[in-house]
């Protein structure tokens, strides 16, 4: 119970802000005395910080008020795409306090070598955390392809060419980090339900793009993960029987008609720089290119097809369009709309097309952000005064 409580008093203060002792007792419906105890314990264990009295104007003399350290635990997020690996460290207020980006040919790839040279990335983010008066509380690393649930194992990653690859045996980390593995896609859609705005729906599926298409599934604040821990792998959802081949060994997947390199592809342009793929794409559709035009209308079609099976059967309110798919998005929407209100079946079920808030770093950032939710769940761990 009293891990319970120092939890949500800490989660009280995230919520709101600067906060008062009285106004966390309000959030959480403890007693004052209960909550000016727990604050205390939080305040000892350098969690919080005190930043002097509140605004006048209330009844009885000002409290302090109460804020996230800027120092202690942070979480470290990395994620390793196809064409880079990037590490950053993110402080219990959320703020992103180190962040390093390499260039990285992972497709078809020995994973030793890239966890390898990930680990170095990692040392030298926890190096500059340090220095920042920060003490990484975990790492959570986001991979493009399908963990085993409860695990550290890459069952499949198509596009990097790996299979059943256990990261914790081949990643070099910090002795004692804590180490958490997920699909990229799972961590954009819980970037997007965490630091999302308060009006952000509760239902949703999650899209992003750059070599492949990932998907995650999210109804009623929970991530849908499945009994293994695929759930939401929409790039493998078949767009068209007997179609192109894909590199998980199917045929017609999404990915081959909507990725970045499939859009490429039916506008006639080679792949060329991984970093300037989406870049070039967008510019060419500005210019009013024809190929770019079609190419892209056609990918919104192959996601509408898609995407109108799961709103069908999972009945959700909206579709966040995440990755390279966000920036795309004025000319992938009109068709993807056109072809989900064509075949959602319920009436008037169509749901809300959005662009996500945390674009392209919403993997990293929802990697970073799970380690740094450990500490809130658990102050007694991770505090520097607690015990238990």
């Amino acid at each position: 119970m009293r891990r319970r409580n120092l939890s949500r008093a800490l989660y009280a203060v995230a919520g709101e802000g600067p906060a008062s002792r009285a106004s966390v007792a309000a959030h959480i419906g403890l007693t004052r005395a209960a909550v000016s105890t727990l604050v205390d314990e939080l305040l000892r264990a350098g969690l919080l910080v005190e930043l002097g009295p509140g605004r006048p104007g209330g009844v009885g003399r000002p409290g302090s008020h109460l804020a996230l350290t800027d120092r202690g635990p942070c979480g470290i997020g990395a994620e390793i795409g196809v064409d880079r690996l990037t590490v950053c460290a993110v402080d219990l207020r959320g703020v992103v306090r180190t962040r390093t980006t390499v260039p990285a040919a992972n497709r078809a790839s020995d994973p030793a070598a890239v966890l390898a040279r990930l680990g170095e990335l990692v040392a030298g983010s926890v190096r500059d955390a340090d220095r920042e008066g920060l003490r990484p509380a975990g790492l959570a690393l986001a991979v493009p392809g399908l963990v085993k649930r409860d695990s550290t194992t890459v069952v499949r990653a198509p596009n990097l060419g790996w299979q059943d690859t256990e990261i914790a045996a081949l990643l070099p980390l910090p002795h004692g980090l804590p180490l958490t593995v997920d699909n990229e896609a799972n961590f954009g859609a819980l970037a997007e339900l965490w630091l999302g705005d308060a009006s952000a729906p509760r239902d949703f599926i999650h899209v992003s793009a750059q070599v492949g298409i990932g998907g995650a599934i999210v109804l009623d604040g929970d991530l849908l993960r499945g009994a293994r821990g695929f759930a939401g792998e929409l790039g493998h959802v078949p767009v068209r029987p007997g179609g192109r081949r894909c590199p998980c060994g199917g045929r017609g997947c999404l990915e081959q008609y909507a990725g970045e390199e499939a859009v490429l592809r039916a506008a006639g342009l080679p792949h060329g720089d991984p970093g300037g793929r989406t870049g070039t794409l967008a510019d060419r559709a500005v210019a009013g290119d024809a190929a770019i035009g079609r190419a892209l209308r056609g990918a919104g079609t192959a996601l509408g097809v898609a995407l109108a099976g799961a709103v069908n059967l999972l009945d959700l309110r909206a579709v966040v369009m995440g990755g390279s798919l966000a920036r795309l998005a004025p000319w992938l929407l009109p068709s993807l709309e056109s072809e989900l209100a064509a075949r959602t079946a319920a009436p008037d079920a169509v749901p809300e097309l959005l662009i996500a808030q945390a674009g392209d770093d919403g993997p990293l950032l929802g990697a970073a952000h799970a380690a740094v939710r450990a500490v809130f769940d658990d102050p007694l761990r991770h505090g520097a005064a607690l015990t238990a």
